[in-house]
């Protein structure tokens, strides 16, 4: 018991340092946009870059896993991840700082793809819900920290310290996770056979996984510019770097909250659907006046807010169409929609700051992406509703099993 919730501690930590090295980039940005001569939309490449080697890793890290132990890939990811960083606190140029990144984005991947698997072998059929949501919090976490941190890093004494704390946190998760983390006894051993990831899919199981993974992705998207392209409107505002981050991580803050909250209350209802379209809606008007307020701190807590309602939601999705011996798979094509409007849409979102002069149209941008969303769950809410897998849920309608 003991030792099962001292592993989630260590995982937790591991996953938070994801998300801490993620937002580092976006935390700093007025600096970097200073000492590297970038534009904003190579500054926009430059955090979406993190997420690209998902693209194409996202489904054969899992096969990685399952071939060579989910841990010897998780330490992988983890060296992978400090090497990266210490590489970007290096850089004097973009083209340095575009490798570190990149090379700390492919450990991220492996990373993520099997921290929760490894959860889930310790919890399976033992409070895996609560331990999965503990999980789930560890990302926005350490977007906030960074937030927070990472600008005050910068201003009191250098960028590159700043990056290389991001280093260190994947070093210390590194080390964490080799003396501690063990797999269960009753946990899958490594295998050599690995099939066709995607083999007995039906096209609607792969459309619904893929039209969930076109929710995800650009629902998270337009959170990830709010938190992105907020700091560099306050400062021209008049707030400092530091302020301006601090100012930013109330969208994190907020959003910890809500995500459990939201999750009971969309649980409960009786039309999910419409809850999902109506937060995205929200957070979507939110983001608009922070785009327009003079003072923003209000409006940036309330976006976090309720972009926390719907997470769980969501990421429920691809369980209603997919039947259960095409989860793992299902999930791969879930995340590679995510990875890849991560990787591509924060730098159209910069080309729009270049080309308008105007800090506020990211932000506008992110909101116009909630129309989108919202389109996609109505598609995916049409996919479900015909959905005939014994006990799966429908999340447009739960009294329909």
């Amino acid at each position: 018991m003991q030792s099962r919730w001292l592993i989630l501690a260590v995982l937790f930590f591991a996953r938070s340092a994801l998300g801490f090295q993620f937002q580092s980039i976006a935390a700093i940005s007025p600096f970097l946009v200073t000492e590297l001569a970038l534009d904003y939309a190579q500054l926009g490449f430059l955090v979406g870059v993190y997420m690209l080697p998902g693209v194409v890793i996202s489904v054969p890290g899992g096969m990685l896993g399952a071939r060579f132990g989910d841990k010897a890939i998780a330490l992988c990811g983890l060296l992978l991840m400090a090497v990266g960083g210490a590489v970007t606190a290096l850089a004097d140029q973009y083209g340095m700082a575009l490798t570190g990144r990149l090379t700390a984005g492919v450990g991220a991947v492996l990373l993520n793809v099997l921290l929760a698997k490894m959860t889930s072998d310790w919890f399976a059929g033992r409070e895996i819900v609560v331990a999965m949501a503990i999980l789930v919090t560890s990302w926005p976490l350490g977007i906030g920290v960074a937030l927070a941190v990472e600008p005050t890093l910068a201003a009191a004494y250098s960028l590159s310290l700043a990056l290389s704390a991001t280093a260190a946190l994947a070093a210390v998760s590194f080390i964490l996770i080799a003396v501690v983390y063990r797999a269960p006894a009753s946990g899958p051993a490594p295998s050599a056979n690995a099939g066709s990831p995607l083999r007995g899919f039906t096209t609607r199981e792969l459309l619904g996984a893929s039209v969930a993974g076109i929710v995800w992705a650009i629902y998270n998207v337009s959170y990830i510019l709010l938190v992105t392209f907020a700091p560099p409107l306050l400062v021209a505002r008049g707030l400092s770097a530091a302020d301006a981050g601090l100012a930013t991580s109330l969208a994190t803050w907020t959003l910890i909250v809500s995500v459990p909250l939201g999750g009971v209350m969309i649980e409960r209802a009786a039309a999910r659907s419409a809850l999902i379209a109506a937060s995205i809606v929200a957070m979507a008007a939110a983001i608009v006046l922070v785009a327009f307020l003079g003072e923003s701190r209000l409006a940036i807590a309330l976006a976090g807010f309720v972009a926390g309602l719907p997470a769980g939601a969501i990421m429920a999705m691809p369980t209603g169409v997919l039947k259960p011996e095409n989860r793992a798979a299902g999930m791969g094509v879930f995340f590679t929609w995510y990875y890849l409007a991560m990787a591509l849409l924060p730098a159209l979102a910069g080309l729009l700051l270049d080309l308008s002069g105007d800090p506020r149209m990211p932000l506008l941008f992110a909101a116009g992406l909630g129309v989108v969303t919202v389109a996609a769950v109505g598609a995916y809410a049409v996919l479900a509703r015909t959905a005939t897998y014994a006990g799966q849920g429908v999340v447009s309608d739960p009294g329909k099993r």
